[in-house]
Formats: structure tokens, C-alpha cells, sequence
């Protein structure tokens, strides 16, 4: 088994590049660390890689990096990967803070790369934008999350913290309630990405500044009741869902098996669990009723 550290950066495909650069560079608030002619990357003020762009037909995610331990033999990951039947190559230079990685693909087609040493990026540009401070999580559709949630725990070494139904999963990595989602759709594609802010506060200005670029929110803000994150969507110019937010769970120790305790909590000591129907989508907020109708979302 691969044991995963951190979520990466995400790729996506774009059919206007130079838009898509100025979306996430002015209104986000990330660095453009490389570009050429078809692609760019773009990293959070604090030096992590958040976003690559790849010109492409249409908008969706293409490539999810994610980190193991630094000094982590990639061969033994490639040995560990090839246990499980899954194949995998050494890929170099994938970033200007990737050197060395592995790639392969997941089982739902999906190209990973795992990585072991990264280099931060430095913080040339000005203050501007909204400003995250990292690529939090990345959300995908597929046809059944089952075998996916497998794939993702028992070769790449997530656990799980949520789980709704039988069709909406929330894997973790590190502390964070989810570095990753998978939800049930007969249309295998991207969900949403999403972004981590400071704090409340930070989140009140981001939506201030969405609204200044003609950016509307889709949902939210609210604070969710699974992850209990506060959060507010809005659509970019690719149609990408976009989420930001802040104050996610988190399990700083897995001997103990609950999250840290928060006011905010329905119940004490909270521990991963099945959701039913009665668990609402929202704990407060635009959109906390089950049935409460929310334009532009899903």
C-alpha cells in the first residue's frame, strides 16, 4: 500500500487557456509559476501547487497529484502499486516543484501521479485575489463509488471519514476530514474542486469579491453538516464548481478515531460514521433544508 500524505494539485483541461489563467491567478489569487503556449501552473501564495491548465476541448480534470513521505522510495511504491495489478511508470519533471514521480491510472481512468520530494514555490507576485491556502480537496462523479472508495483506501492508503447512503464518500489523508469525495452519477466526471480559506471572515471577503468579478454564488455560504466545514460554491467561465471554504474537521490522531471537538458538532465525541436520510446537506445556510432548491447545484 501507498501511503498518501497530501493532495497535490489537480489538472484541468481548458478551451481558453488565457481565461482560465486570469481566473485563477486575479480572482483566486494564485501564482503562475509556468506557461507556455498550452499550459500553465499555478501555486497558493504559501509556495504549494494548486492548479495546472492544459488547453484542451472542453473543461475537466484530467490529473490529480498526490505527496508521500518525503525520502519515500518511488520504486517501492511502484512495486506496491504492482501487487494490486496496477501498473505504474517514473515520470520526471512534472512540475516546477516535482521532480520525480510515478504515475499510473486509478480504476476509474484517471491518471495519478505520487511524488515524494517537492520544492515550494516562491511568492514573487503582489497581494491579489482571494488567496487560498491550498488546494483542500477534489470531488468526482463516477458510475459506482464502491470499487473507487477500494482502490483509494486499500492502495493509496485513505481512510474514511464519511459516508452517505451508499453514494457519497469522504476519504482523508492527513487530519483534514476529506482530501478527496466520490459521489454516485451515471456520468463519470468532475464534481468540484475546492479551496481552503483562513477563516470565516476570509470566506465573507471572497464572496464580496466574487460578486465585484460577476462571479454568482451557487450555494451557500452555509456550514456543512458531513465535514462541517463552512463553504460557498460559485460556477467559473469553464463551468468548473468551485468551492471555498474553511473550519473542516479534523483528526489530528487516528489512535483516538474522532475528530477534535468543535460547539458546532450534533454530537461529542464525533467519529466517522454512515449518513441517512436525515442527515441535512447544511447545518445552517442557503441550502439547509433536504429539499431546498438550490440553482446551479449539482
Amino acid at each position: 500500500m501507498i501511503d498518501v500524505r497530501r493532495l497535490g494539485h489537480a489538472t484541468l483541461t481548458t478551451p481558453n487557456l488565457d481565461r482560465a489563467i486570469e481566473y485563477y491567478n486575479e480572482v483566486i489569487g494564485l501564482n503562475v509559476v509556468a506557461r507556455d503556449k498550452k499550459s500553465a501552473i499555478l501555486a497558493t501564495k504559501m509556495g504549494l501547487e494548486a492548479i495546472a491548465l492544459v488547453e484542451g476541448d472542453h473543461a475537466e480534470l484530467s490529473r490529480l497529484s498526490f505527496q508521500v513521505a518525503p525520502g519515500t522510495d518511488l520504486n517501492d511504491c511502484i512495486k506496491a502499486l504492482s501487487k494490486h495489478g496496477v501498473k505504474a511508470e517514473r515520470r520526471s519533471e512534472i512540475s516546477p516543484g516535482v521532480k520525480d514521480a510515478i504515475t499510473f491510472k486509478d480504476n476509474k481512468g484517471t491518471h495519478i501521479d505520487v511524488y515524494a520530494e517537492y520544492e515550494f514555490a516562491k511568492d514573487l507576485e503582489k497581494p491579489i485575489g482571494i488567496m487560498p491556502l491550498k488546494l483542500g480537496h477534489v470531488a468526482y462523479r463516477c458510475e459506482d463509488i464502491k470499487p473507487v472508495m477500494k482502490f483509494y483506501m486499500e492502495i493509496l492508503g485513505f481512510r474514511l471519514s464519511d459516508i452517505r447512503g451508499d453514494f457519497f464518500c469522504f476519504l482523508r489523508c492527513n487530519s483534514d476530514h476529506h482530501a478527496i469525495n466520490f459521489v454516485n452519477d451515471p456520468k463519470a466526471q468532475l464534481h468540484h474542486i475546492a479551496f481552503e480559506l483562513q477563516d470565516w471572515p476570509e470566506i465573507h471577503r471572497a464572496c464580496d469579491y466574487l460578486a465585484k468579478n460577476n462571479l454568482l454564488l451557487v450555494w451557500g455560504p452555509g456550514r456543512h453538516v458531513i465535514g462541517h466545514n463552512i463553504a460557498a460554491y460559485h460556477r467559473n467561465h469553464d463551468g468548473v464548481r468551485v468551492e471555498l471554504y474553511t473550519e473542516m474537521d479534523q483528526m489530528k490522531d487516528e489512535a483516538l478515531g474522532y475528530f477534535d471537538p468543535r460547539p458546532w458538532h450534533q454530537e461529542t465525541p464525533l467519529r466517522p460514521k454512515q449518513h441517512g436520510p436525515e442527515t441535512l446537506r447544511n447545518y445552517w445556510g442557503f441550502g439547509s433544508g433536504s429539499t431546498a432548491n438550490m440553482p446551479g447545484y449539482p
